[in-house]
């Protein structure tokens, strides 16, 4: 079998079938937005730059599996040489926590500039279809930072979906013993809407316009 590669000039070069390359072709493949075709002039680059580039990612790409790893208590990620900058070794004392689904959630709210706070990364939501339970998301960890570091609002930012939703209320019950404000995201995000997808003007009319969430005294 030969494969068929476009190189950087929109040439076809060809190939022959590398066991190693159609290993690595598969597994780029899973990357988000990323398919076979990108797959290839991915691996096509990196041969072309084997020192600038194939070399240095590779060493990088073993560093951070070696050192990088999510914080068990906020979900975020970590050093595990150095700790968590999100909740162990922060150089600032915030009162507000903001609980998002994944750390691209967090990243996107972080580089909007709209939020100063500590994050909470839960990991999920809570789904049937995925077999997603509670006890796989960061929630209990939640409730004992809330105690820990003294929290006066927990802003829920949670996708507006159905399980979104969902895992907002159990967070929301959750809280609900403790003296802490919860609010969620209000206008401005759209129902289906994915926090990652969302643009900086949308992020900031959410954040703005949250209410609060009645907890209920049962």
């Amino acid at each position: 079998m030969i494969l068929a590669f476009l190189d950087l000039n929109g040439q076809f070069s060809l190939m022959q079938n590398i066991d190693e390359i159609e290993k690595l072709i598969k597994l780029i493949s899973k990357l988000p937005g990323l398919g076979p075709k990108s797959a290839k002039r991915i691996i096509l680059k990196l041969i072309n730059s084997r020192d600038e580039l194939m070399k240095p990612m590779a060493n990088n790409l073993v560093e951070i599996y070696k050192n990088v790893s999510r914080c068990k208590s906020c979900g975020a990620l970590k050093s595990n040489t150095v700790g968590c900058n999100n909740c162990e070794i922060s150089q600032k004392k915030y009162n507000k926590i903001c609980v998002v689904e994944s750390i691209a959630d967090q990243w996107s709210i972080e580089s909007s500039n709209i939020f100063q706070g500590y994050f909470h990364i839960l990991g999920g939501t809570l789904s049937s279809s995925t077999n997603q339970r509670k006890e796989d998301l960061l929630i209990s960890s939640l409730v004992d930072r809330v105690k820990r570091d003294s929290i006066e609002e927990v802003i829920i930012a949670t996708s507006a979906t159905v399980e979104g939703q969902t895992t907002a209320h159990y967070i929301k019950d959750s809280l609900k013993k403790s003296e802490v404000k919860v609010s969620k995201l209000a206008q401005g995000l759209p129902v289906g809407g994915e926090i990652e997808n969302l643009d900086d003007g949308t992020l900031f009319s959410a954040f703005k316009n949250r209410r609060s969430i009645e907890k209920n005294s049962d």
